[in-house]
């Protein structure tokens, strides 16, 4: 009984910690993704560079990187956030974000132009031209928010180093697989991994069927 409680507190924290991250990265990533996407502009190529080489950012540097910031002689310190979710949640969005913006502006770069160019004819001003591209490409950037969840669902590394995985608090299901497989407790690991593959397993194939339809569209 005791198991099953910590199994469903465990999920929990996961996907709670997932759907903020996620969200907060796509409110972010996507606009910006878009805005690269559909322009030309000084220093596109750069942003493109940077955005590309933060997209491979090992997970434990960024984990380093918070954890140095809220830290108790960090410059956030007084915070006090360290070892909660809420920094869990900052971690994962400074690797997440970088991989929205790339993705994003990928997709929407395919057919931006001829958008721009039907928006132009219309006389829309920049904030709709840019509502009509999010439009456009409403199923791949579906697919990149079901991208985004797969992410921070499956990260170990940097939520670690900042979260502590704390039993009751902080723990997520990789943290905890790892942890339970290191004390010889492989049914509980195992049972961990099961719901962990099954939610990877939900989100891959949504993710596939929305850009499946998106480009048969």
């Amino acid at each position: 009984m005791n198991m099953d409680r910590e199994l469903f507190q465990i999920l929990g924290v996961t996907l709670r910690m997932s759907l903020f991250s996620t969200c907060i990265s796509c409110l972010i990533g996507m606009p910006l993704g878009v805005l690269t996407g559909k322009g030309d502009f000084k220093g596109k190529g750069t942003i493109k560079k940077l955005t590309g080489t933060l997209m491979g950012l090992p997970p434990v540097v960024a984990g380093l990187i918070v954890y140095m910031l809220f830290s108790k002689n960090g410059p956030l310190g007084a915070l006090g956030l360290l070892f909660t979710v809420e920094v869990m949640v900052v971690a994962q969005c400074i690797l997440i974000t970088p991989v929205v913006i790339g993705i994003t502006e990928s997709m929407t770069s395919i057919n931006a132009k001829s958008i721009s160019e039907t928006a132009k004819g219309l006389n829309f001003s920049k904030r709709k031209t840019a509502l009509l591209l999010l439009s456009e490409n409403k199923q791949a950037l579906l697919s990149v928010v079901l991208t985004a969840f797969g992410r921070s669902i499956a990260e170990v590394g940097a939520v670690s180093l900042v979260g502590g995985n704390i039993q009751w608090k902080t723990r997520v299901m990789t943290t905890a697989i790892m942890l339970e497989t290191n004390k010889g407790n492989f049914s509980f690991a195992l049972a961990l991994g099961i719901v962990l593959l099954l939610i990877s397993l939900i989100v891959n194939v949504l993710a596939s069927v929305l850009v499946k339809e998106d480009k048969n569209a």
